[in-house]
C-alpha cells in the first residue's frame, strides 16, 4: 500500500485540499498520513484542527512549530522549530510521497525536512506570481524541491518549465479548490445569516486582508486606509475574516477588532469560517475586498466582483471580475468600490469563465499520485530550453 503525507498548516490550504484528502483516504490501496502543523494548533486563528477531526480524517502527527509572535525573528524560528519537527514525524512514519499546496513559510519547512529522508514530493500550486509576498520566493524554492508538479494554469506550466522541471512530471488539471464550487451543497443567505448572525437585510461585502511580507512596517497603514474605504458604503454589511499568521499580522488583528467593536450595526468579525460557509458568503455576497488569493481563484466562479488591493497577488493570473487598486489609499478603494457596485460591471460579469478550471482536479491529482512510478523520481533531471541566438 502507498503511503501518502499530506501537509496542512492553514485553514484556506485545508479547504483546497480536502476532496483530495478524502481521495486518499478512502482508496483502498493508499494510505494517508496527515501531519497538521501552523494555524491549525493556534487558539488565537480559531484552532482549525478541530474542523479536520470533525470531517473524520486520522492525524498521523501535530507539528508545533508557530511561536505567538508575528517578528521576523519569530517567524525563522518558527520556520526552524518546523524542519525539527517534522524530520522526526518522517523518520517515523516512512512516507513514499509528501503531497504539499503552496508558498507558505510552514510548507517550506516540511518540504526541506523531506530532502534527506527521499521522499518524493508532489506540489500543488507551483508556477504562480505574488510579487508583494514573501510566499514567492518560498513558492519557487518548494518547486525545485519537488518531483512532481500540479499546477493551475498552462502558464504556470510554462513557469515551472522554465526553472528546468521536466515536463512529464508537469500536469495541469486546474485549481483543486474549485471542487468545493461543484461538489458543496453551499448555504442561502437566510442559513448564512442565521448560523453565523449578519444582517438579512443589507447587501455582503466580504473582506481579507493579509500582511504584504516584503513590504517592511506597512500593515497598519493599509488596513487603515482600507478601513477608511468601507466607511461610506453604509449599506454594505461588512463581513471580516482574520489575515494568515504572517509578519505583521497582528497589526491587522487590532485594527480591525477595533473598527468592528466601533461598528456592531454593519460588521461581523471571524478568524476561521471553512470551506462551506466562506464558499456560501463568496456566493451570496456582492462584492469582496482585500488581498486573498480566493479573490483570483474562487471568486471568478461566482461572477462575484473583487476589488483587490495591493501588491500581494500582483502577478496571478486574474479574470476581469477583478478591479485593482495598486497602491492601498482611501479614495482609490472608494473609487473600485463603486464599480464593484456598478450595474454596468456587474452585468459585464455574466457569464464569465474562471481561468483556474471548473473542478475535478482531485480525482485526477490523487490518480497521478498512485500510478507515478516512485523509481522514476528519485534523481531529479534539469529539462534545458531552448534559448535565442542571443543567449
Amino acid at each position: 500500500m502507498r503511503k501518502i503525507a499530506v501537509v496542512t498548516g492553514t485553514r484556506a490550504e485545508y479547504g483546497l485540499l480536502y476532496w483530495i484528502i478524502k481521495s486518499i483516504h478512502e482508496a483502498p490501496d493508499l494510505e494517508l498520513q496527515l501531519i497538521v502543523t501552523g494555524m491549525h494548533l493556534s487558539h488565537e486563528f480559531g484552532l482549525t484542527v478541530r474542523e479536520i477531526e470533525k470531517d473524520g480524517f486520522p492525524i498521523v502527527e501535530r507539528v508545533e512549530m508557530l511561536l505567538s509572535s508575528d517578528t521576523e525573528s519569530a517567524i525563522a524560528t518558527s520556520m526552524g522549530i518546523g524542519m525539527i519537527g517534522f524530520a522526526k514525524v518522517y523518520e517515523r512514519i516512512k512516507s513514499d510521497i509528501l503531497l504539499v499546496l503552496g508558498d507558505r513559510f510552514e510548507i517550506l519547512s516540511a518540504v526541506t525536512s523531506a530532502i534527506p529522508f527521499r521522499i518524493p514530493v508532489a506540489h500543488i500550486a507551483g508556477g504562480e506570481v505574488t510579487e508583494g509576498a514573501m510566499d514567492e520566493l518560498f513558492r519557487h524554492s518548494i518547486t525545485k524541491m519537488s518531483h512532481i508538479h500540479f499546477p493551475s494554469t498552462s502558464k504556470y506550466v510554462a513557469r515551472i518549465m522554465q526553472m528546468g522541471e521536466i515536463p512529464e512530471n508537469i500536469f495541469c488539471f486546474g485549481a483543486p479548490g474549485l471542487d468545493n464550487v461543484i461538489k458543496l451543497n453551499l448555504l442561502d443567505k437566510q442559513q448564512l445569516g442565521q448560523e453565523l448572525n449578519l444582517s438579512h437585510e443589507k447587501k455582503w461585502g466580504i473582506v481579507t486582508y493579509h500582511p504584504v511580507t516584503l513590504e517592511k512596517d506597512s500593515a497598519k497603514t493599509q488596513i487603515d486606509e482600507l478601513l477608511g474605504g468601507l466607511d461610506n458604503f453604509n449599506d454594505i454589511y461588512w463581513i471580516i475574516t482574520f489575515p494568515n499568521a504572517d509578519m505583521e499580522s497582528r497589526v491587522i488583528i487590532e485594527s480591525i477588532e477595533e473598527y468592528v467593536k466601533e461598528n456592531p450595526e454593519k460588521t461581523n468579525l471571524f478568524n476561521s469560517l471553512g470551506q462551506l460557509k466562506y464558499l456560501s458568503i463568496l456566493k451570496n455576497a456582492t462584492l469582496m475586498v482585500g488581498n486573498s488569493s480566493s479573490g483570483l481563484v474562487e471568486a471568478p466562479s461566482f461572477e462575484l466582483p473583487v476589488v483587490n488591493i495591493g501588491d500581494r497577488q500582483k502577478g496571478r493570473i486574474r479574470a476581469v471580475n477583478v478591479i485593482d487598486v495598486p497602491v492601498c489609499k482611501q479614495n482609490e478603494i472608494e473609487i473600485a468600490i463603486n464599480k464593484a457596485l456598478s450595474k454596468d460591471f456587474r452585468e459585464s460579469l455574466k457569464g464569465l469563465r474562471n481561468p483556474y478550471g471548473v473542478g475535478n482536479a482531485s480525482e485526477k491529482i490523487v490518480a497521478i499520485l498512485r500510478n507515478v512510478s516512485l523509481s522514476d523520481l528519485s534523481k531529479k533531471q534539469f529539462c534545458e530550453l531552448s534559448m535565442g541566438s542571443g543567449y
